[in-house]
């Protein structure tokens, strides 16, 4: 599968996964490949706590998108498109909302703040609901070629995915329903929205990551993407040989000898969980490498989408299944 293929597959991508895997870095890493690829993209970052502007050297984020100026590795095919991002908070979604639902005359008659604390108090998970419902007006829109979306980490990302279904149960009619249907809609066709999970090559994130992926499909039927494994370290070929050649020799440094043990531990155990990923959820995987460095900026994640834009091209293509 192209890179191009890959990109054009949804119009939505959500990233979702455990706090702490690099979810936001994989959501820029993605964002950044799907800009070199051609595609005018929009990334959307939701929980407002994570480092994206500084690393997209951008100054900050807010509701109006601003241009990154991406870079990278180009070819004789690429066609570099538009890559933007932006912050959406639940808040400013309701706001929306509310205004676009004829309310906005009402609730500029108290304060803004007030009544929106008066409807998310009365109907719980419309916080969830409309930032959904702005991600869909935005893809039927038609503002980007494809949206990013840096989700909730999991455990919320679950409620975030899920809303919609509780809100349609609770609701026989009106806007809320209707809302609610609507992001049904753009969830269950996967040629509209795909989530990609994210984890790492460790025992609980890849766990929960299974856990997650289950209940998000039992429950909305969201087509799930590619898994992403983050923070792979490389393996150094021959490093067992090596160490096994040195022994006990009293004439090298200990300190290194305890390298070595350490970094062959570590290859060992990350491989052991990838192959139980593999085996526990039956998704095509992309490993992005472990970046020896003290910061994440907009060189890392070039580099990343590089790796990321290798794997996708040894991805098979998928059976389409949208309705």
């Amino acid at each position: 599968m192209t890179a191009q293929d890959f990109f054009a597959a949804s119009n939505v991508l959500i990233v979702a996964g455990k706090g702490g895997v690099g979810k936001t870095t994989v959501g820029a890493c993605l964002a950044v490949a799907a800009a070199r690829a051609g595609f005018d993209t929009l990334l959307i970052e939701l929980e407002g706590f994570s480092h994206l502007a500084r690393t997209l050297q951008v100054g900050s984020l807010g509701y109006e998108p601003r241009t990154v100026n991406h870079h990278g590795r180009a070819t004789e095919t690429d066609s570099s498109g538009r890559l933007r991002a932006m912050q959406l908070r639940p808040e400013e979604a309701l706001a929306d909302y509310l205004d676009r639902t004829g309310m906005g005359p009402l609730i500029n008659r108290v304060s803004r703040a007030g009544a929106i604390e008066v409807v998310t108090a009365a109907a719980p998970g419309i916080r969830d609901l409309v930032t959904l419902g702005k991600i869909r007006q935005m893809e039927q829109a038609g503002v980007a070629d494809l949206i990013v979306v840096d989700a909730p980490a999991s455990g919320h990302a679950i409620t975030f995915l899920t809303c919609a279904e509780a809100m349609a149960a609770s609701s026989n009619s009106g806007p809320i329903r209707e809302q609610a249907d609507q992001v049904l809609a753009m969830l269950g066709d996967d040629t509209r929205c795909q989530v990609m999970l994210v984890t790492l090559p460790e025992e609980t994130p890849v766990s929960e990551t299974v856990e997650t992926a289950f209940a998000i499909e039992d429950r909305v039927g969201l087509k799930l993407g590619p898994v992403v494994v983050n923070s792979v370290w490389p393996t150094i070929d021959g490093l067992e040989r090596r160490l096994a050649e040195v022994g006990d020799n009293t004439r090298v440094d200990p300190a290194l000898i305890a390298a070595a043990r350490f970094r062959l531990d570590r290859q060992a155990d990350q491989n052991t969980q990838i192959d139980r990923l593999a085996r526990e959820l039956p998704l095509s995987q992309i490993t992005l490498p472990h970046l020896f460095r003290a910061d994440m900026d907009l060189a890392a994640i070039d580099e990343l989408a590089d790796a990321l834009t290798d794997q996708v091209d040894i991805i098979p293509p998928p059976e389409p299944t949208g309705s």
